[in-house]
């Protein structure tokens, strides 16, 4: 992710936001304090809780900065064109082999959820679905063949 571009939507920018505040705020206080606490055992050396605190704490502080760096480097896909799919669009596809309609939500890689029909632009299927237009059919290659789906629809939200 050194200079890489990051496209969110603005729901996905704004959650990023909320997960970096509560990290700065709230966690930060809480390992603080169990710091404190491990720390007043005495003999760090063998002291496992004040291992398990430090150990968390730098994956804390990692996360920080990683949500930082892509908040910094973030672009919001807000001005959403329906001739053509691209991150933010909502989209009906046909799946050609089991004639049925399903529909996705093209967002940026940290705001996939396949349980919420979020699906990333980076994904093989979201990949073949960047620009296109209402009528094409779209091939991806999976671990079951290639599946075919046709374009039914595109919309902002």
């Amino acid at each position: 992710m050194a200079n890489e571009e990051v496209i969110l939507t603005r729901e996905g920018f704004a959650k990023l936001e909320q997960e970096l505040e509560e990290l700065k705020t709230v966690k930060r206080k809480e390992l603080a304090t169990r710091l404190k606490t491990a720390i007043s055992y005495g003999d760090l050396k063998e002291n496992s809780e004040y291992h398990s605190a430090k150990d968390d704490q730098a994956f804390l502080e990692t996360r920080i900065l990683t949500l930082e760096q892509m908040l910094k480097k973030a672009r919001i896909a807000d001005n959403i064109d329906t001739s053509k799919v691209n991150v933010g669009s909502v989209v009906v596809l046909y799946d050609v082999e089991f004639a049925e309609k399903i529909e996705y939500r093209i967002v940026g890689p940290s705001e996939a959820d396949v349980l919420e029909n979020r699906i990333s632009y980076e994904s093989p299927l979201g990949m073949s679905l960047m620009n296109k237009a209402v009528g094409d059919k779209i091939s991806v290659n999976a671990p079951m063949g290639v599946i075919t789906y046709e374009l039914l629809e595109i919309r902002a939200n």
